[in-house]
């Protein structure tokens, strides 16, 4: 199904989705799925999202879709899309929810193409917010807190949400990563999250090209000793950040121009 014929599109296992396969999952919440940015037809960071979807898919349905099938999938959602386009990958069993599957059914996957985007512009201002995600590693659907909190956010005078577990520790946004800047190093906070394809590029190319980085809990009180702070997604390596919670935080253009580096030099390949 297109939503222009010469445009975007929604594929099911390959093929234009017709209104009969995607009735049911309109109104299933058991999947899981990646988002990336499509340049020229290129992606990158495709093996980190290849690994996403074969991660979770054997963590949800016992058993995955290999790679090379995924890889002919998004082919044919790309080559028939514009050459700069964001798309959707989600994976989803066709026994449905509410039904526990053996591994011998196999996984599908949908495809969705859109209008390539790049992210507000920022500098955003986060509240804090005490939650945390279910299988907060998996990058799964039908999470209402993220849109409900970013509803929250907006209704006090903010733009979104930051998430602080049990521990206190801040561990990420509600479609974001988060990354603080301590003025000579790259700061990862160290809490139960998802693990970004945006932050893992950026992580890989931050080792190669040399820049300081290291990994710590950070909790709201540790923020002011922090020299900046940031946001990335599927949509951008970084957003700034000028507030999260009470506490404001510095511009810090060292760590922006670092993040933004760090993804340029990331390859863009071919699916």
């Amino acid at each position: 199904m297109s939503t222009d014929a010469s445009r975007y599109v929604v594929q099911r296992n390959g093929h234009d989705a017709e209104t009969d396969a995607l009735a049911p999952l309109a109104f299933a919440g058991y999947a899981h799925f990646t988002a990336m940015q499509v340049r020229d037809r290129k992606i990158r960071g495709l093996d980190l999202h290849l690994d996403r979807l074969r991660t979770a898919s054997l963590r949800m349905f016992g058993s995955a879709l290999p790679d090379d099938v995924i890889r002919a999938y998004l082919c044919s959602a790309i080559a028939a899309s514009p050459a700069d386009a964001s798309l959707t990958a989600t994976v989803y069993s066709p026994a449905g929810e509410f039904v526990v599957a053996g591994a011998h059914i196999e996984p599908e996957l949908l495809i969705r193409t859109g209008p390539a985007a790049t992210g507000p512009q920022g500098p955003l201002s986060l509240i804090a917010v005490d939650y945390e995600r279910p299988l907060a590693a998996i990058k799964h659907v039908g999470e209402v807190a993220k849109t409900h909190y970013l509803r929250e956010a907006v209704a006090q005078g903010h733009d979104d949400a930051a998430f602080v577990d049990r521990h206190g520790r801040l561990s990420e946004a509600t479609i974001w990563n988060l990354v603080f800047w301590d003025g000579a190093a790259v700061v990862w906070p160290i809490a139960e999250m998802l693990t970004g394809t945006t932050m893992g590029i950026v992580r890989r190319q931050l080792e190669r090209l040399g820049v300081p980085q290291r990994s710590q809990e950070i909790r709201l009180e540790d923020l002011p000793s922090l020299a900046g702070a940031a946001v990335m997604n599927s949509w951008t390596p970084g957003i700034a950040v000028r507030r999260v919670g009470s506490v404001a935080m510095p511009d810090a253009p060292q760590l922006m121009a670092a993040l933004h580096r760090a993804y340029g030099v990331e390859p863009q390949v071919e699916a």
